[in-house]
């Protein structure tokens, strides 16, 4: 018998419901929800971005009363509500019970760019995916958090590839009504506006909340009508212009984070700036002090006392720097605000405060004005308390006070359907309570739990839908083709090869050419019918970075006009969604940065938990990872000081691992057609480093060393 029709009252329930969970970036590490927008218009889905927000705005009112009008749709919209709502209220968090204080005043996270979603493109790379990451955690674990970033309109650049084979970049603007933000308002209604002091005048702004699960984040915009289109444009694009927007970002950013915080009524317990580009907010928290009478020493100690610094770049050019001209134009009142001669002021960013000569350093600042600073991996904490010992005089090295938290994933914010799907099915819809625990991971190595058989069937389901992805966006990338062409692209690539996929910013010190440098054993390599391996590549070169472009250049004319042809494939516009069709599709997540350059790389942690494996440098996180049979390791636990005899050893390492260890044991199959050592390498992977490399630990380890630490 059916059941009777819902009632207009539960139709406009369900309908607010789903409205509210659009405009929550919670869906994104939700499948269930995932789910439910993609029924309701498929094509719209794959072509908005997967914007939940986006896609209720492509179907009618009228259509989304009638869909729901089916009984079962309606039932999956209503538990998800459930879940979402239940989510949202927990009592019983890991916050509550360990870090109650930070609920009243919390973390305010300041960074300059998040990676959430591609349906929210403000992110360059691994620091704003970092920074996305940590925020989904601090809301599963029901910690107090508050994020402070921009909001820039045209976003992160969109890459495309000309006939040359040459990078060239386009840019789209966003649209906050289509996208998962809203605006903050004032008591009256109005958008809640506030000022800060750049150069010669007053730069007015807003913000737009994203909510992340529990977790509010905050996007400064200042494209207001009362400021001058140079101002209105600081907030266009991610890092976009010169030194002088650069410097008036950050002071957007930092200062006018702070005053941001305090109109909303905020007052955090902990300000942690994620790199020295969110440094500026320890000015507006010394000026905040003296007002209240303290002296500079006082205000200075006491901002110490609340800031916590984060640095993620072993690069010297890496880090901001300012000349006096500069910060004489850009920050042309705060000297006198904060009672200072324009030498002490400068001397807040300077090594040697006596060197007239010395640029204003954003890190400097930071690790002077913090009472703790961390790098992200234990190496990268050896190489930033090197870099930074002159800071110190008076201490040997090993005593820079510089610690380390190695940087993780969110792991179900990158997991694929299928394997949540996998999981589902083997322990029950609970599963996901558990997931960042080792007791969960353990279980992989439980045969009874999990058959060898059916790890390899699921490789091979994540591995089939990288290569009909990759595909289709080959297709989509500009080639010319004629319809003979199509059978041509859908042959392109075997889902019986060995997948080594290599995806992350072209920045030189990745060497993401270091694999094709002896270019003949590349291609005996691939030319092996009995045991074909093909690459798939992905990643964008900065705007100005014509040698990154260069790389991109070479490793496309090799895929087109060359023995490789059919072996190699760039995928163009490298982004979150591309991000995680790689990860969860190939066997092998190729890593080969010049060491010590790579301060973590979290990318290959995300391959872990579908099934993949590294080969990588023994750098950043992986120097940690690494015991020996849970992946593959390029070169030492050393390097030489010569750049030319690292990149020389470690190509002769790589081919080495590839010829005698990777390749013989993929294609090592016993009478079943499984290759039970490759597969008991998985499982090892799995079990030695999800439960480590995460977001869920990494959160929890900023919170008791330096969250809650006296």
């Amino acid at each position: 018998m059916s059941r009777p029709p819902l009632s207009p009252a539960e139709i406009n329930e369900l309908i607010a419901g789903l409205n509210r969970l659009a405009r929550n970036l919670w869906w994104t590490w939700n499948q269930d929800s995932q789910e439910l927008f993609q029924e309701l218009s498929p094509r719209g889905w794959q072509n908005l971005y997967h914007n939940a927000v986006a896609v209720l705005q492509e179907v009618s009112e009228y259509e989304l009363r009638v869909r729901l009008q089916d009984q079962d749709f309606a039932r999956r919209v209503r538990e998800v509500l459930q879940a979402f709502n239940t989510y949202l209220n927990a009592e019983n968090t890991w916050g509550k019970e360990h870090a109650p204080a930070l609920l009243a005043h919390p973390v305010a996270y300041f960074t300059a760019e998040f990676g959430f979603h591609e349906t929210l493109p403000i992110a360059a790379g691994g620091l704003g995916i970092l920074s996305g990451d940590h925020a989904k955690s601090a809301s599963d674990l029901g910690l107090g958090f508050v994020g402070v970033s921009l909001f820039y309109r045209e976003g992160y650049f969109q890459q495309a590839i000309n006939q040359e084979n040459w990078q060239t970049e386009y840019y789209r603007i966003l649209n906050p009504k289509l996208l998962p933000v809203e605006p903050v308002l004032d008591g009256k209604g109005a958008p809640l506006v506030c000022a800060v002091d750049v150069a010669l005048g007053q730069v007015y702004f807003q913000a737009w909340r994203a909510n992340v699960g529990r977790c509010p984040v905050y996007l400064l915009d200042s494209n207001r009508p009362e400021n001058e289109q140079h101002y209105r444009d600081l907030t266009l694009r991610v890092y976009g212009g010169d030194s002088t927007t650069r410097i008036m970002q950050e002071i957007l950013l930092g200062m006018g984070g702070v005053r941001f915080l305090r109109a909303l009524g905020i007052r955090p317990s902990i300000f942690h700036m994620n790199e020295g580009h969110t440094a500026f907010l320890t000015l507006e928290l010394v000026r905040e002090k003296l007002a209240e009478g303290k002296s500079f020493q006082e205000a200075l100690d006491a901002t110490r006392s609340q800031c916590v610094f984060t640095t993620h770049t072993p690069v010297e050019a890496g880090h901001d720097r300012f000349t006096p001209d500069l910060i004489n134009y850009a920050l042309n009142k705060a000297p006198a605000e904060l009672k200072l001669s324009f030498h002490d002021f400068m001397a807040l960013g300077r090594v040697n405060p006596a060197n007239e000569s010395e640029a204003f350093c954003m890190t400097v600042l930071g690790l002077k004005a913090s009472r703790a600073a961390n790098a992200v991996s234990e190496l990268h904490g050896q190489v930033s308390r090197k870099m930074w010992h002159h800071l110190y005089p008076g201490k040997p090295v090993d005593e820079v006070p510089i610690g380390h938290i190695t940087n993780g994933v969110h792991l179900l914010g990158w997991m694929k359907g299928p394997l949540r799907r996998f999981w589902k099915r083997k322990l029950g819809p609970q599963w996901e309570a558990n997931v960042n625990s080792p007791e969960f991971w353990e279980r992989m190595a439980d045969p009874d739990l999990v058959s060898d058989e059916e790890l390899w069937a699921l490789r091979y389901e994540l591995r089939r839908e990288l290569v009909e992805f990759a595909r289709r966006r080959l297709v989509l990338q500009g080639e010319r083709v004629t319809p003979a062409d199509f059978i041509t692209f859908d042959q392109l690539l075997n889902v019986d090869a060995l997948t080594i996929g290599f995806a992350r910013r072209f920045a030189t010190y990745k060497r993401a050419t270091l694999i094709f440098q002896d270019f003949n054993r590349v291609a005996q390599l691939v030319s092996d019918r009995q045991r074909p391996v093909q690459f798939i590549f992905a990643g964008k070169a900065h705007p100005r970075d014509d040698e990154g472009k260069r790389y991109i250049q070479r490793i496309i004319h090799l895929s087109k006009y060359s023995e490789l042809k059919g072996h190699l494939v760039f995928i163009e516009n490298y982004d979150v969604h591309v991000a995680r069709q790689m990860i969860s599709g190939c066997d092998v997540w190729l890593n080969t940065p010049r060491r010590p350059f790579e301060a973590s790389g979290t990318s290959g942690q995300k391959v872990t938990c579908h099934g993949g494996v590294n080969l990588s440098v023994l750098d950043g996180w992986w120097r940690e990872g690494y015991d020996g049979t849970n992946g593959f390791a390029i070169g030492k636990d050393s390097h030489p000081d010569s750049f030319e005899e690292q990149d020389r050893r470690d190509c002769e390492s790589l081919y080495k691992v590839l010829r005698e260890d990777v390749v013989p044991r993929f294609f090592d199959r016993d009478a079943q057609g499984i290759p039970r050592r490759w597969v008991a390498m998985i499982r090892r992977a799995m079990v030695t480093l999800a439960p480590r490399f995460n977001t869920w630990r990494m959160v929890q380890e900023y919170a008791r060393k330096y969250y809650f630490a006296d």
